[in-house]
């Protein structure tokens, strides 16, 4: 069975895949993750502020493209700054939430600062994460904050959920990616506090190794190796976190977020095959409960 036909989709529903996956033009983009079976797409500012149209042109393709928007991203190193460090990125925040409501996002994605000149005060970081979800109001979009796993202060699920907690706001939840909770260790039972009503955005990947030794190395393989889960070698571990998720009550999105350099040199159907077979994996074999049979790396596509 071709992967775009309605039975594909209607299995794989709960995934999307990440632009930035991707190479290439946005329309074409928009047209392989179609073409795949997927109903969503997150979408990367660079997306839209790099068309060679513009941000409008970028928008009508969107929306011309009949894709959900899964959430925008990423806002960087917004939080625990003061003066006019925080003017300025409250002027970044503000222009980056008028794009992702022009496009049709309801998330904005947020990640936790790695800057030197913010402080690590939790409630000088739940005051400004509370600011960005108020100016967030009035264009009915939600903030998912994620912990880096190189995040200067922040870099840990359950330390993102305590700033989430503190500042205490109806649109502010969090983000949670699988390759920042495996480059740290975080174990999953750091996830069992967490209200998953609270869980606003849920990312996922793999990579080739089992562990990253340095902080250099984290940011390396987040950046240009990782692949699609059930493509690397912390499938189990995958399987445990999306159960876990599911078991918790989470029934919101999931989607790819794949950096990989490879993949932006192969052709575009290529690779959204690729995310088309992991979601198959996910949506049956593990949310269904019929886990992969040990040692099972490769993927069986859908027939």
């Amino acid at each position: 069975m071709h992967p775009s036909s309605k039975h594909a989709a209607v299995r794989i529903a709960d995934f999307g895949m990440d632009t930035i996956t991707l190479a290439g033009p946005l329309e074409a983009k928009l047209a392989a993750v179609r073409a795949a079976g997927f109903g969503q797409i997150m979408l990367a500012a660079r997306d839209i502020v790099g068309h060679p149209h513009g941000v409008e042109a970028a928008v009508a393709a969107v929306k011309a493209s009949g894709l959900r928007v899964t959430g925008f991203q990423v806002l960087r190193d917004f939080e625990g700054l003061s003066g006019h460090l925080h003017g300025y990125k409250v002027d970044i925040a503000k222009q980056m939430i008028a794009m992702a409501g022009a496009s049709g996002a309801k998330v904005l994605l947020a990640c936790s600062s790695t800057s030197q000149h913010a402080s690590g005060d939790l409630a000088a970081i739940a005051r400004d994460l509370r600011k960005l979800a108020m100016l967030a109001v009035p264009h009915q979009i939600k903030v998912a904050y994620e912990g880096l796993s190189w995040g200067r202060h922040i870099n840990e699920v359950h330390q993102a959920w305590a700033a989430v907690q503190q500042a205490d706001c109806p649109n502010l939840g969090l983000g949670i990616d699988s390759y920042h909770q495996f480059a740290t260790g975080t174990p999953l039972y750091a996830l069992d506090d967490i209200d998953p009503a609270k869980i606003f955005l849920v990312q996922l990947s793999d990579f080739m190794w089992q562990e990253t030794r340095t902080e250099q190395e984290r940011i390396d393989t987040a950046r240009h190796f990782r692949v699609f889960p059930g493509e690397g070698v912390h499938s189990d571990a995958l399987a445990a976190l999306v159960t876990r998720l599911d078991a918790m009550g989470y029934r919101g999105d999931y989607s790819f977020e794949v950096f990989n350099d490879d993949y932006q040199q192969l052709p575009l159907p290529a690779v959204a095959a690729r995310a088309h077979d992991s979601a198959v994996w996910l949506a049956e074999g593990v949310l269904r409960r019929s886990l992969p049979l040990p040692g099972q790396s490769r993927l069986r596509r859908a027939t």
